[in-house]
């Protein structure tokens, strides 16, 4: 029975191209038409798009990961995507599409400088290249599992790279956002199944508990300690207001309106996978105690009925293609928009924006591919320590939005210099660290918000020269 997964990964596959392949039309022009879909989505497309970039790698494979060795307290990390998502649709999501951009170092250049413009799209880059190479090592989790004998791990994330450049390359923003409302159902239907069936597995919830290895949290929520969990809301509610890929989406929308309810939509789907996927992770540390925490998803999965197990892998392995697609598509946009075209190729016309875009993602993949082959942390760890980058990012936004009186010329150059070095003192100087622990702050996010708040407070003291006030 070992060929029926197989053949639902294949098909699935299949399903994916087939889909992408019937929506390229959509993003036939230039650079608005293919990374932006023509800014013409609908809520219903903007919610599953937003929902599929939450939903992938770091979702399901990391947080199941955490919960292998942390218990349920692991799905805050969704609880905490699905918070940013809805403040975002609650306050900027219809000013952002109001706004007529493409990009947030777009914005800082508007209000601000050209040097805001540069450093923001260095550091957009730095961390959706971190995020992006997560996918690659979720999937080849994922594939490595599922066809042992096929793939190892470092040849799982080979070909889920492949995908990931074969979907972004063929249908642009519009194939990422109609893909994902299939992978969306597939994901849920799956995990769905795999929780429950895998605690049968044990002999139920009351099984399960007496199962624990001695010492387990369980379903103890507080068991990351509740400075860190509320450290995660920070850092991804943050990060929703500030992170290209997560923005351009709302950037993207059809209107303001739909900007809106998409984005309070897709957080309302997001909130309970966290919580599904962190089950299967509990259920792995009863039936494969001792195997590497990235593979309790997918070998718990895996060792369910073939058809679940080949549903489930199929739908964690496309989600994480379709997260994996957005943010290449994001990141190109940054590259096209911020780069090529305001500093060296203004006039490409339709047709060189088209190809221009399509040679930045197939450049941005092999940079992360590189990365994604080097990380030596977990993945949750991994991605929310990139994400502490965006407290600038946000604050410079927000501030520019709502309170534009208070900003100041200089303001988002220093800003995001200095967040910038404070994450970088954080994973340099062990001291630092061990310090904010000690004050039961043990998360880098504390310490880039300090930085960041204070440098803000310097510079609008010692600045005296106003931004150009923003359109409502």
């Amino acid at each position: 029975m070992n060929w029926i997964p197989h053949f639902i990964v294949i098909f699935y596959i299949f399903l994916l191209f087939l889909i992408t392949w019937s929506t390229r039309r959509l993003s036939r022009g230039g650079m608005i038409s293919y990374l932006l879909a023509g800014r013409g989505l609908p809520y219903w497309v903007v919610a599953p798009l937003l929902t599929g970039l939450a939903i992938g790698g770091a979702s399901t494979i990391g947080v199941a990961e955490r919960a292998y060795n942390a218990g349920l307290a692991a799905g805050w990390y969704n609880a905490a995507w699905a918070a940013g998502a809805i403040m975002v649709g609650l306050i900027v999501a219809r000013r952002y599409r109001r706004m007529e951009v493409t990009t947030i170092p777009e914005l800082f250049e508007r209000h601000y400088n050209t040097a805001g413009r540069v450093i923001g799209v260095i550091g957009q880059l730095l961390l959706q290249i971190v995020i992006i190479s997560l996918q690659y090592v979720a999937g080849g989790a994922i594939l490595s599992s599922l066809l042992p004998d096929v793939f190892s791990f470092q040849t799982g994330m080979f070909v889920t790279a492949i995908v990931f450049v074969g979907i972004t390359l063929i249908g642009g923003f519009w194939a990422a956002g109609l893909t994902n409302i299939i992978n969306v159902i597939f994901i849920y239907t799956g995990v769905l199944l795999g929780a429950v069936l895998a605690i049968g597995k044990v002999g139920g919830l009351k099984e399960l508990v007496l199962k624990f290895p001695v010492d387990y949290p369980g379903f103890d929520l507080g068991s990351l300690g509740w400075s860190l969990v509320l450290a995660w809301f920070f850092v991804m509610c943050t990060m929703t207001f500030s992170v290209q890929s997560v923005v351009q989406i709302s950037f993207a929308a059809k209107d303001a309106s739909s900007a809106r309810k998409g984005f309070i939509l897709g957080g309302l789907v997001i909130l309970p996978v966290g919580f599904i996927s962190a089950l299967i992770g509990m259920a792995a540390t009863v039936l494969h105690p001792g195997i590497i925490p990235t593979e309790a998803l997918p070998r718990t999965v895996l060792s369910l009925s073939p058809i679940v197990a080949g549903v489930v892998l199929a739908g964690l392995w496309a989600a994480d293609v379709s997260t994996a697609s957005a943010l290449l598509v994001g990141s190109a946009t940054l590259v096209v928009g911020d780069l090529i075209k305001r500093f060296w190729i203004p006039d490409l016309g339709e047709k060189g924006e088209r190809n221009v875009s399509r040679i930045a993602i197939l450049i941005l993949s092999v940079f992360t591919y590189i990365l994604a082959v080097s990380v030596q942390r977990g993945i949750l760890e991994t991605l929310l320590i990139g994400l502490t980058l965006t407290t600038a990012y946000t604050l410079i936004t927000l501030a520019t939005l709502f309170w534009p009186k208070i900003c100041r010329r200089s303001h988002a150059v220093w800003t995001l210099l200095m967040a910038m070095m404070a994450l970088a003192v954080w994973l340099a100087i062990p001291d630092v660290s061990a310090f904010f622990t000690r004050l039961n702050l043990p998360h880098p996010i504390y310490f880039c918000w300090i930085v960041s708040l204070v440098t803000f407070i310097l510079v609008a003291v010692f600045d005296k020269r106003r931004i150009n006030t923003p359109l409502a």
